[in-house]
């Protein structure tokens, strides 16, 4: 398939139901509101023969084939400047969070560029930043994270998280709880952590919420007997 197949075939699967829904939760135009499901049915086995093909999606700025490119890309592939590019051309959060993200947690640079966009002002970059960092550790070898750093972030949270831009409690909370259920060394600080943080509130655009208590998420990794296990991919 080439990029305008592509395009048309995502144009077909969206629905105005689906985009009256996602544009609830802040996505902005331009996307036709395709199903992540429909993405994965249909044409990621497609797009996944062809790296290229991925980036282009991507560069588009077209919500879907960005999300359609994430699930698709090698991200073992990409150069930290397309990374940043990704970053940088992100206009919401289910990108930024669930997609460029994921992909960089997967990449030779996670922590470079955790650490690199967790001094962003830029409140999505800063979102990117918090998530991709949750999630390498998710998948790290604990031998290959910095124990010192991820203390300090979890002290930054506690601090913060109430202060902070609603989109980025958010992905702070997760943050605590990804150290939490896929970190040992550091178990009992998360712990600590989202006991003291409480109940967080945020926002998905028009939707406010009650984010999940980080100290059930780990509870629960705890009860499940899964607790310190490692994730096999970041993107899903």
């Amino acid at each position: 398939m080439n990029i305008e197949q592509v395009m048309s075939r995502l144009e077909e699967l969206g629905t105005e139901q689906t985009k009256k829904t996602l544009r609830k939760y802040g996505a902005t135009e331009p996307f036709y509101g395709v199903k992540i499901g429909d993405l994965k049915k249909y044409l990621v086995k497609e797009v996944k023969k062809d790296q290229n093909l991925a980036l282009a999606l991507f560069d588009t700025g077209n919500s879907d084939a960005q999300y359609l490119a994430g699930l698709s890309i090698r991200p073992k592939q990409l150069t930290k400047e397309q990374l940043q590019d990704w970053a940088k051309k992100s206009h919401w959060s289910a990108i930024s969070e669930a997609i460029v993200a994921s992909v960089a947690a997967e990449s030779p640079f996670a922590v470079e560029l955790a650490q690199e966009w967790l001094k962003s002002t830029d409140e999505l970059i800063e979102d990117t930043g918090w998530c991709c960092y949750g999630k390498y550790i998710s998948i790290a070898p604990n031998d290959q994270i910095d124990y010192e750093e991820v203390a300090n972030l979890l002290n930054i949270v506690k601090e913060t998280i109430h202060h902070s831009p609603k989109s980025v409690r958010y992905c702070m909370n997760q943050f605590v709880i990804y150290v939490g259920a896929h970190y040992l060394p550091l178990l009992d600080e998360a712990q600590k952590t989202a006991e003291a943080i409480g109940v967080v509130t945020g926002s998905f655009g028009d939707i406010s919420c009650n984010i999940p208590l980080a100290s059930d998420a780990i509870h629960k990794s705890l009860d499940s007997g899964r607790n310190g296990l490692k994730k096999k991919r970041a993107v899903c």
